[in-house]
C-alpha cells in the first residue's frame, strides 16, 4: 500500500497552505485566461466585463453547488457562432455596441434556464436518466472531440506571429528574418519545458508546470527579441491601456430580443453533453488521488452531475447579467487539475477572485494580455492534448465494450461528425443546415444522441420481453 505522505496533491475538501493556494490559483487563472479573452475579443464583448464575469460566475457556480465541485467557469466557444450573427444583424447596425450587448445578454441569460432544467431532471430521476442518453460511449468521444476541434488552434498560436491590432484596425505581425520559425521555437519551448517541469519536478513546483512552463517560454521570446530583434509580445489595446491604473468593468443589463432567444438559447443543449463529460472526467481523475491517499472519504462527483447542470446554468444567468458572455466549465481547467493533482476548491475560488482584481487592474491584464501568442499555443497543445486524452479515460474507467457494433457506430459518427464538421466549410466549426450554421460539437453530440436512442431501442425491446417472461413465470 502506498503512503499517503509521498502523494502530493489535493482533494476538492483540501486546503493548500497559503502561498501554495495562490499559486495554484495563479496557475488557473492562465490557463483560463487566453479563452475567455479571446471570446470577448471574437464577440465583441468588453475583456474586462468578461473576466470579471467568469471569476462571479465561477464563485456563484461553488456556492450553489455547496462548495463540492471544483470547476471553473469561463466563455464558451459554442456560442461564439450565434452571438457574433445576433451582433452583425443588419437591423442592429444602428445600435451602439454596449446595446447590442445588452440584447445578446438576454439569449445569454435565458439559456440559462435550459441548463437549470436539465439538471433539475438528473436531480429529480437520478443521473442514470441522463446516462441513458450520454453513456460513455458518447461522453468520451465528445470529450475527444473537444480537444480534438482545438488542435489546430494550438498549432496555429504556437507559431503565430499575430501582435495586435493598430489605430486602424490592421492586423499588426511581428517583423524580422524567420519571425514565424521563431514563434515555433517559443512554442515549441514553452511546450517541451511544461512536459519537463510536469513528469520530472516533485513537490510544489511539480504542480505549477503550466505557470513555469510560460515563464520559461516568455523568457525564450524575450532572448529572442533582444538577440534575433524579433517582438512576438502582443501589443496591449489602447482600450485597456487608457483606463489608468484601476478601472471598473463597463457593466451592461440584458434588454428582452427574442431574436437574441431564438439565436443564443438552444446552444445550451451542446454545452450540456460537454458538462456532462467534463463532470466525469473530473470524477475518475479525483477518486484516482483519493485512491492513492488512502482517503477514507468518498468523492463521487458523478452523482452530482444534476447540481453542475445547474450551477452551469447559474453561471450563465450571472454572467449574462452583468455583461458577460455565455459559457460552461472550462476543460482547460480540469486538465490543469489533472495534470498537478490539485483539485482543491479553495483553489478555484481564490481564481476567481483573483480573475476579478485582474479585471479591475489594469497593469495586471495588460501584463497576462502580452503574453505571445506562441507561448499560449504551446501550451495548449499539452491541455488540449489532455483533454483529447480524459476522453479515452472516460471509456476505460466505463468498460466501454469497444467491440459492440452499437457503439462503434455512435462512435465513429461522432468522431467524423465533430472532427469533420470542425475542419471543413472552410475551418468555420460550423456546419452549414438549411441556412443555420451549427456548431460542430453540438451537430456532433445531437446526432449521436439520437443514433445512439435509435439504435437502443432492439435493446429495450429484449429487456422488456425478458422482463416480462420473469413475471410471467
Amino acid at each position: 500500500m502506498q503512503d499517503d505522505k509521498k502523494i502530493v496533491g489535493y482533494l476538492p475538501d483540501e486546503r493548500p497552505p497559503v502561498w501554495k493556494l495562490i499559486l495554484y490559483a495563479l496557475q488557473q487563472v492562465i490557463v483560463m485566461f487566453p479563452a475567455t479573452v479571446a471570446v470577448a475579443i471574437i464577440t465583441g464583448f468588453h475583456i474586462s466585463t468578461t473576466i470579471f464575469a467568469s471569476g462571479l460566475a465561477t464563485l456563484c457556480f461553488i456556492l450553489v453547488t455547496g462548495r463540492k465541485i471544483p470547476l471553473y467557469y469561463g466563455s464558451s466557444f459554442s456560442y461564439v457562432t450565434a452571438i457574433g450573427s445576433l451582433m452583425a444583424l443588419e437591423e442592429l447596425s444602428g445600435y451602439s455596441l454596449d446595446d447590442k450587448i445588452a440584447m445578446a445578454q438576454f439569449g445569454i441569460v435565458m439559456s440559462g434556464f435550459v441548463s437549470i432544467i436539465a439538471g433539475l431532471i438528473v436531480k429529480q430521476f437520478g443521473k442514470e436518466s441522463i446516462e441513458k442518453v450520454l453513456p460513455a460511449h458518447i461522453t468520451g468521444p465528445i470529450a475527444m472531440v473537444i480537444g480534438l476541434t482545438l488542435a489546430g488552434t494550438a498549432i496555429e498560436d504556437s507559431q503565430s506571429i499575430f501582435r495586435g491590432v493598430d489605430e486602424q484596425g490592421d492586423a499588426v505581425l511581428a517583423a524580422g528574418n524567420n519571425a514565424q520559425s521563431m514563434a515555433l521555437v517559443v512554442g515549441l519551448i514553452t511546450l517541451i519545458a511544461t512536459i519537463l517541469f510536469s513528469v520530472y519536478l516533485k513537490g510544489i513546483w511539480g504542480q505549477l508546470p503550466l505557470i513555469l512552463g510560460p515563464m520559461v517560454g516568455c523568457l525564450a521570446a524575450f532572448i529572442i527579441y533582444l538577440t534575433a530583434d524579433v517582438n512576438l509580445f502582443k501589443i496591449v489595446p489602447a482600450a485597456i491601456q487608457d483606463n489608468g491604473l484601476f478601472a471598473l468593468p463597463n457593466i451592461t443589463f440584458p434588454k428582452p430580443n427574442m431574436r437574441a432567444v431564438v439565436a443564443i438559447m438552444p446552444i445550451a443543449l451542446a454545452t450540456i453533453p460537454e458538462s456532462t463529460a467534463h463532470i466525469y472526467q473530473l470524477d475518475i481523475y479525483v477518486k484516482d488521488l483519493a485512491r492513492k491517499k488512502n482517503s477514507e472519504k468518498k468523492y463521487d462527483l458523478a452523482s452530482k452531475l444534476g447540481l453542475n447542470l445547474i450551477g452551469d446554468g447559474i453561471g450563465d444567468i450571472v454572467a449574462g447579467a452583468i455583461g458577460g458572455p455565455a459559457g460552461t466549465n472550462y476543460g482547460e481547467n480540469i486538465s490543469a487539475m489533472a495534470i498537478t493533482r490539485v483539485f482543491s476548491v479553495h483553489v478555484l475560488v481564490v481564481a476567481a477572485l483573483i480573475s476579478m482584481i485582474i479585471a479591475c487592474f489594469t497593469p495586471l491584464i495588460s501584463i497576462i494580455y502580452a503574453i505571445p501568442a506562441a507561448v499560449i499555443g504551446g501550451l495548449e497543445i499539452y491541455l488540449f492534448g489532455a483533454i483529447a486524452a480524459q476522453g479515452v479515460a472516460i471509456m476505460v474507467e466505463k468498460k466501454v465494450d469497444m467491440f459492440s457494433a452499437k457503439n462503434i457506430a455512435v462512435m465513429a459518427c461522432i468522431m467524423v461528425i465533430g472532427l469533420g464538421g470542425n475542419y471543413g466549410f472552410g475551418g468555420t466549426g460550423n456546419i452549414p443546415f438549411f441556412g443555420l450554421d451549427i456548431p460542430c460539437v453540438a451537430t456532433a453530440a445531437i446526432f449521436g444522441i439520437l443514433l445512439n436512442l435509435v439504435l437502443s431501442i432492439g435493446d429495450w425491446v429484449k429487456k422488456r420481453k425478458v422482463q416480462e417472461t420473469v413475471e410471467n413465470a
